[in-house]
């Protein structure tokens, strides 16, 4: 496993770069405050750019330690649609895992595993990384055609592993996994 860090990626419509400390307008506005989004995500929506802010430089600190954190940019306009990065590392294992999330109004158009796609070859490819893991909520189906899209395979389901904020009760948490021998 080698550290390379957020390193500037690009696909035919998407450019995946490190955040910059302009970014979190836009990040609040696409995703951040999104409450179709956050219902699928650890977070909350967040209640004002105060808050956005306050996440956004944390994660521009920790490009210090080798993160892996890129926005997600269109081409054709700039702006920011999502975010993409790495969750956990085990250098024991030579493994990670990806999560990703992006404003709903941009949902349906293929940019999500576009980009998982881009920065699991990145992380197989340069970083060196044996497997690469992402997981979803049972009730997202749609995160599964993503990963499904990007070349992953399903792994196993975990039982009632998070708590859905929609309705009371647990969703179960599938978990995808791709390996290098995969990308071939």
């Amino acid at each position: 496993m080698k550290n390379v860090g957020t390193k500037a990626l690009e696909t035919n419509r998407l450019v995946l770069r490190r955040f910059n400390e302009n970014d979190y307008i836009e990040m609040y506005d696409n995703w951040a405050s999104d409450e179709k989004v956050t219902k699928y995500v650890s977070f909350n929506p967040h209640k004002d750019y105060n808050e956005t802010k306050v996440i956004l430089n944390e994660w521009i600190k920790d490009y210090d330690n080798g993160s892996y954190n890129w926005v997600v940019e269109l081409k054709s306009t700039h702006e920011i649609i999502g975010n993409i990065n790495v969750i956990e590392i085990s250098k024991k294992h030579n493994n990670c895992e990806v999560g990703y999330v992006y404003g709903s109004k941009f949902w349906g158009n293929g940019y999500a595993s576009e980009s998982l796609k881009r920065v699991l070859e990145f992380l197989l490819n340069e970083c060196e990384f044996h497997l690469v893991e992402a997981k979803h909520h049972a009730s997202n189906p749609a995160s599964c055609r993503v990963m499904e899209k990007a070349g992953m395979k399903k792994d196993g389901i975990l039982r009632e592993r998070r708590v859905n904020k929609i309705k009371d009760g647990y969703d179960d948490l599938v978990i995808y996994s791709i390996t290098k021998s995969d990308l071939q």
